[in-house]
């Protein structure tokens, strides 16, 4: 149990407007948050029942390989793909639209997607792979999906959203050509795919950190809440279910700053609250700018926080120098192995979930040093859970990026 030290309840934090292009905000949700009334859940993006089932799937045995998490389902609905058997899998061409590649993550996912997309191609499961990037930029991914639908030589498209309710419609158009969609990682308002590929989900992740730092702070404790944007479902649910975490707890969250993920910006809005008083805990929906985070308490000559990660070496790296008191929730990036590898499962007329979900497990103390023995030839921006040590490319492909 961490020492408690003097706390002030500072105000809430500066506001960052963000353009409606590229996310679904609700218009009367706030770009900031403090106290208790930051601890209610938008109803628009919590469901308790999911919620709960998320977290319920945190102890669930997946199905599927035990050493190919990328290939595991949890509860899986096996769905029927034989109207998308392809007489020459081997020249069929998948479509692929990303959102971007705009972060440490994505960046790695990616990577790894590729190098499954050659050890399929060498065994003659799929094709072509043509990918388009729309730079986070929601009219940009609209217009790639349709230019995929409008070529008519796409035999699947994979797509992962930038936005939830600004993609649906795109998605729609895509499930309406016949050909077999595979959406991942980010989900949208529709069902009309094949199968949607995620780790167990938003809520899993935001309670996993959320937990850890109840469990690790004294009561009356402060919290700081970075966040990356609103509008994206999976970071979303982060929130909320740190906020339903939250709530039940005797700690005091300052309030929440949207950062886009940029670092300079993290570590100036962490020196801001640091001057307005100490901060014992940071939590964050993803855990790129953790390191930008832990800079702002050193160069105020504060201790480290309790705070939560996530399995970007970076941050495991400062963690296991530093000693800090910390947890990496994970949402998988493996993952981006399984969009390809169902892609090659259906156009052969093999079954697949409806919903495939992956497991999400995070990385803890006693796993650290093991994490970073295998990942020790990694650069600082590469995920330890990536899943990717069989592919063809490794790790020169990961190293040299």
């Amino acid at each position: 149990m961490r020492v408690p030290r003097v706390l002030f309840a500072g105000a809430a934090g500066l506001t960052l407007m963000l353009t409606a292009c590229t996310t679904d905000a609700p218009d009367d949700s706030p770009e900031g948050g403090g106290g208790a009334a930051g601890l209610t859940p938008d109803a628009e993006w919590f469901d308790r029942e999911e919620f709960e089932a998320q977290l319920a799937q945190r102890e669930a045995t997946p199905e599927g390989p035990e050493d190919e998490p990328w290939m595991q389902a949890i509860n899986p609905e096996w769905t029927d793909t034989s109207a998308f058997v392809h007489d020459s899998p081997g020249d069929a061409t998948v479509c692929f639209s990303n959102a971007s590649v705009s972060n440490p993550w994505r960046v790695t996912g990616f990577i790894t997607m590729e190098q499954q997309v050659e050890a399929l191609q060498e065994e003659g499961r799929i094709g072509e792979f043509r990918v388009s990037d729309a730079a986070d930029d929601d009219n940009q991914q609209i217009s790639d999906i349709q230019a995929f639908v409008d070529s008519g030589d796409c035999d699947a498209i994979i797509i992962s959203p930038s936005t939830t309710a600004t993609l649906t419609p795109a998605v729609e158009t895509a499930c309406e050509s016949g050909v077999p969609v595979i959406v991942f990682d980010r989900g949208v308002n529709t069902d009309c795919m094949v199968t949607f590929i995620h780790p167990i989900g938003g809520y899993a992740f935001g309670a996993d950190a959320a937990e850890f730092l109840v469990e690790e702070l004294e009561p009356g404790s402060t919290v700081l809440a970075l966040r990356i944007l609103p509008g994206v479902d999976v970071l979303e649910h982060r929130w909320a279910a740190a906020q339903e975490v939250f709530g039940d707890s005797e700690l005091e969250v300052l309030g929440y700053e949207f950062t886009e993920g940029d670092g300079a910006r993290i570590k100036d809005l962490v020196s801001q609250h640091l001057q307005r008083g100490e901060v014992d805990g940071v939590w964050m929906d993803a855990g790129d700018g953790a390191v930008a985070a832990l800079e702002a308490f050193e160069d105020a000559g504060q201790p480290y926080p309790v705070i939560s990660g996530e399995d970007e070496l970076s941050f495991m790296r400062m963690w296991k120098e530093e000693g800090l008191t910390a947890v990496a929730p994970v949402y998988s990036n493996f993952q981006w192995r399984t969009p390809v590898l169902a892609a090659g499962m259906i156009l052969a007329g093999e079954e697949v979930p409806a919903e495939w979900v992956l497991p999400q497990e995070p990385v803890r103390e006693d796993e650290l040093d093991e994490y970073l023995e295998r990942n020790a030839d990694m650069p600082a921006l590469h995920y330890a859970k990536f899943g990717g040590e069989d592919l063809p490319g490794y790790p020169e492909a990961w190293t040299e990026r």
